[in-house]
């Protein structure tokens, strides 16, 4: 039987297929590209074009494509087993892997709840969180609190305190209210404060909200120094480390979300340890298999766990779980992935990519006149678009310029991807230098003749 040829692929895809945050109104009038295989940091379409993944295929990409390590465990786990369940069984990839991942976490996190997205890592931190809380018989501590324009997933628990206007504005009747923690992002890019002046009024709104509203909150939440969705927002150590400490100066639990930050984006295997912090939960997903299978997993205390622990007729059990929950062929990725970041001497070599891009940001690409704004921790970037950056003024979102910036830079043979008028950048750790040079002379070029 022959393969079908593309216009019968586009066919079903534009009759058959609903693409995730695409305007399909939109899709349905293009020619899709349409991948049919990875190598290294490429991937290929059906018509043997290559492109650059500048986005490590939607931020979970970690040593490139048909990586031979990590096809090797994923085969060999193939044939033995690739999936059984967890209630009620236990299974030896999910047990390595959790005991990997203890070690490797920051430091009091000893149990691990497996789980198959960001989403469900984060819905199931909050739902631990709600119920320790209600075992130990406080239960006023019904709320959260979360940053402005978080995003956490698209879960309703998740959208609850990941609310972005954008995304999820009728969804708003079904969402528990939040509270919510003004980033510095906001004080300095929007309101034109200096750094230190953002970084300081945003510790001290922390700090009053919290003093005012810490008997009722059950944990915090955050995505530590870069809010990725909300346009790959900054923010410094020292407002992370502030959030830590205002959570155990008032008995909060602190949740960090590295479902997009953790598995060395930031040039250390997770955000944390930039600010040498220790969170109660601790979420994490796309590069845990270095972006082959799904597979996240939710990290929580001792002192969390114990809390369940009680005779079975008293019902303490915590009552969640999914049908893949530890799934064995994700978990040997995962642990291959894990033994390639030590091999490979992965965040080691980072850090000359991470300085080259510093640099070419810095200089060549902040110069363009409508670059507004460029925010960075390690291989996250986000660069801000508008029509005029003295003024704040922005692109009319029908002028669709994220999106005719990326159309250019896939003339080019790179694939990047807008969040509206932001032009986000994340390549796979795997990137080398000559391939992060020509990432970002395609991304000015492509800047440039849009705007």
């Amino acid at each position: 039987m022959s393969a079908p040829s593309y216009a019968d692929l586009k066919a079903w895809d534009h009759a058959y297929v609903w693409h995730p945050f695409t305007q399909m109104q939109d899709w349905l009038q293009e020619d899709p590209i349409i991948i049919a295989r990875g190598e290294g940091n490429y991937v290929i379409d059906v018509n043997g074009r290559r492109y650059l993944d500048g986005v490590s295929s939607l931020w979970c990409n970690v040593h490139g494509h048909t990586h031979p390590r990590l096809n090797r465990a994923v085969t060999e786990q193939v044939n033995r087993i690739s999936h059984s369940t967890m209630l009620g069984l236990a299974n030896i990839p999910s047990i390595l892997l959790a005991k990997k991942l203890v070690e490797l976490a920051p430091s009091g996190l000893t149990r691990v709840f497996y789980s198959d997205a960001g989403a469900t890592a984060t819905e199931i931190a909050l739902k631990l969180a709600f119920q320790y809380w209600q075992l130990r018989g406080e239960t006023r501590r019904t709320k959260f609190a979360s940053l402005v324009e978080a995003y956490h997933g698209d879960t309703l628990g998740a959208v609850s305190v990941g609310y972005s206007e954008l995304f999820h504005h009728f969804y708003r009747p079904l969402l528990a209210d939040a509270v919510r923690l003004t980033p510095p992002h906001v004080f300095r890019f929007v309101r034109g404060m200096s750094a230190e002046q953002a970084l300081a009024a945003a510790q001290a709104e922390a700090e009053h909200t919290l003093a005012r509203q810490h008997a009722e909150l059950a944990a915090v939440i955050i995505e530590p120094l870069m809010q990725g969705a909300a346009g790959m927002w900054a923010h410094s150590v020292e407002y992370v480390r502030t959030l830590r400490q205002l959570t155990r100066q008032h008995g909060i639990l602190f949740i960090c979300d590295e479902v997009a930050t953790g598995f060395g984006r930031t040039g250390k295997m997770f955000a944390c340890e930039h600010a040498a912090i220790n969170p109660d939960l601790f979420c994490v997903a796309k590069g845990i298999t270095g972006g082959y299978l799904p597979l996240a997993a939710t990290l929580a205390t001792e002192e969390i766990f114990s809390a369940f622990l009680a005779p079975y007729e008293e019902f303490k059990t915590f009552f969640h779980g999914h049908t893949y929950t530890g799934n064995p062929v994700a978990c040997a990725a995962a642990l291959a992935s894990l033994e390639v970041f030590a091999e490979e001497q992965v965040l080691e070599r980072l850090q000359p990519k991470i300085a080259l891009l510093t640099q070419r940001l810095q200089g060549d690409i902040a110069a363009l006149p409508h670059v507004a704004d460029i925010r960075q921790w390690g291989l996250m970037v986000g660069i801000e678009l508008m029509r005029d950056p003295d003024k704040k003024i922005a692109y009319d979102p029908a002028e669709k310029i994220g999106i005719r910036v990326i159309r250019e830079a896939r003339k080019r043979g790179v694939m990047i991807r807008p969040l509206g008028s932001i032009i986000i950048l994340m390549p796979p750790l795997s990137i080398t230098e000559a391939e992060l040079s020509h990432l970002l002379d395609v991304v000015h070029t492509a800047i440039r003749t849009v705007t």
